[in-house]
């Protein structure tokens, strides 16, 4: 008899083993990836959606905070030189390649015309170009340096205490509102062409225009009164060409003031303006919508990230799929939580539907693990769980009850502290009132008062009294005596007690044909999976699969 040795199956066991590993069917590469991404999108939605919407909320908070910044862009061609001579208008042109076109360009970018021009528009007073506050960071880091430089340990031969002498200590508003100047402002040449472009940017609408105007005029006003000046130098020099000189030098001088371009032409400026600044009509930064939409893919990313996160510190079982793949044994069923602790009614509503249907499915499952001893005799099922609470008794009722409606007679040992098919006072008056009772007084079956309670045989594994639980022991052949004769009389489901505060669920597991794992869903956590299904293997028992039961739907 299977009772007397009780062992694991071998292989080649009548019993179809549903927690072997089964050959797994070739990956399919990314798209692998792609559905996992996809499945953990639908499954975590509402926390995607949720730091999807904080990254907008934010981003949109960040972008309207931001000042608007306008920009405006004044076009430069630079042609070749032309110089005049005594008895001719104009001489053979020089020759102007891409290497003189750079450094023109770093003619427009020194210092020199760059503060002629911060001058000349009298920026040194402006509000925005002053020495900005340092930010959070910059505050941090600035206390960090410090407390490292005035600590001994950070204190060094080399160091040296910061005097008022010392120029990186020294604030220069003006040099500070210089050098924010030239930041804003930004010249580049068009591709590989002659073409530079002067761009620069302000809170302030009208400033942009009036500062590239002027950065070209001023490059133009150097470029004429260094010809004005050879001119001058020159023995051939004519009075007219020195007039034209000094009138386009002047030209540039004033339009450099005032912001704007030359009133008059000017030829000898070895450039020609092709495209003045103009005010701009809306700001150019920043790019709210752009920032929002970053915001949100961010918000998305950190959303996938957290349920990473999540998942990997969070052990907790939520799915019927994990728990086959992380525990490597078979699921059976994904069971709803119970609309009431009744059990299967005998009409059965749209209320109870998914319910009754995931019993029934399970039902079928242990069936299919168990349908070679089916055609032999009844068999024996015990249910088990890692820690209470997880509905071991409201599934072993279930069970108990369709197996029963079915037609075929069934003997439920129920635990006690279980809230399905209760136990009537009055069944406990009896010195049989338990499996405990019986087996530690060593009764036959027809002595032993079951309890008939919706067409089940009810009897509780424990005693009220709380000697005989500790007297009992289950390993005992009389309760193997017990067992086997219930199982001539149909099929047997026992309704174990936790593992986690009792091996009296590993003593009685081993008289089952098949013993199922029942974890709850949100509560139970792999590792406790894995560990019930070690221990009551190591005593013997045939664990075929689990159950994951109170799935939230």
């Amino acid at each position: 008899m299977m009772f007397n040795r009780p062992r694991p199956l071998d292989a080649n066991s009548r019993v179809w083993r549903l927690d072997e590993a089964q050959p797994e069917t070739a990956a399919d590469g990314p798209l692998v990836l792609l559905r996992s991404v996809i499945a953990l999108g639908f499954r975590h939605k509402v926390s995607l959606v949720a730091c999807t919407l904080a990254g907008l909320v934010l981003a949109g908070l960040y972008a309207h905070s931001l000042p608007p910044t306008f920009t405006s862009t004044a076009t430069l061609l630079l042609e070749p030189r032309q110089s005049a001579a005594s008895g001719q208008e104009f001489s053979v042109q020089q020759g102007f390649d891409l290497n003189r076109a750079d450094s023109e360009l770093q003619t427009i970018r020194s210092e020199r015309l760059l503060s002629s021009v911060f001058d000349s528009l009298g920026l040194k007073d402006s509000a925005e170009l002053g020495a900005n506050q340092p930010g959070l960071i910059e505050r941090v880091l600035s206390n960090a340096r410090f407390f490292v430089a005035s600590s001994p340990v950070g204190t060094s031969k080399g160091s040296r205490e910061p005097t008022s002498e010392d120029p990186n200590f020294v604030t220069d508003a003006d040099r500070a509102a210089f050098l924010n100047f030239a930041k804003r402002l930004n010249a580049r040449r068009v591709g590989q062409s002659f073409v530079i472009e002067v761009d620069y940017s302000s809170s302030d609408p009208t400033l942009p225009a009036r500062v590239a105007n002027a950065v070209v005029s001023g490059y133009m006003f150097q470029a004429i009164a260094f010809k004005e000046q050879m001119a001058r130098a020159g023995t051939e020099a004519l009075q007219g060409r020195l007039d034209s000189l000094s009138g386009q030098m002047e030209a540039a001088r004033i339009a450099m003031h005032e912001g704007s371009l030359p009133s008059i032409p000017t030829p000898d400026a070895d450039a020609r303006v092709i495209g003045a600044a103009l005010p701009p009509l809306g700001p150019s930064a920043p790019r709210k919508t752009l920032i929002t939409a970053l915001g949100g893919v961010l918000g998305l990313l950190g959303g996938f990230g957290l349920v990473a996160v999540r998942m990997a510190l969070d052990r907790r079982v939520r799915d019927a799929r994990d728990l086959s793949r992380d525990s490597g044994i078979a699921c059976l069923g994904s069971i709803p939580v119970a609309p009431d602790g009744n059990g299967i009614p005998w009409n059965v509503g749209s209320r109870h539907l998914d319910f009754v249907s995931a019993i029934h499915d399970l039902r079928t499952s242990i069936e299919i693990a168990c349908t070679s001893l089916r055609n032999d005799s009844s068999i024996a099922i015990a249910v088990v769980s890692w820690s209470p609470g997880a509905g071991v008794t409201t599934v072993c009722s279930s069970l108990a009850q369709l197996i029963s409606r079915s037609g075929r007679y069934v003997t439920l040992f129920q635990n006690p502290t279980g809230s399905a098919l209760p136990i009537k006072e009055e069944a406990y008056a009896s010195s049989s009132a338990s499996l405990a009772d019986a087996a530690f007084a060593g009764l036959p079956l027809e002595n032993i008062a079951f309890q008939q309670v919706d067409g089940v045989a009810v009897l509780p594994i424990h005693s009220r009294d709380t000697n005989a639980n500790l007297f009992t022991d289950f390993r005992n052949p009389r309760v193997q005596r017990v067992l086997e004769a219930t199982r001539l009389k149909g099929d047997v489901i026992l309704d174990l007690p936790p593992l986690q505060g009792s091996t009296d669920a590993m003593a009685l597991s081993a008289y089952a044909d098949a013993v199922i794992v029942v974890a709850q869903a949100g509560e139970t956590t792999i590792e406790e999976v894995v560990e019930a299904v070690q221990l009551l293997r190591r005593a013997g028992a045939n664990v075929v699969g689990t159950v994951l039961n109170k799935v939230r739907r």
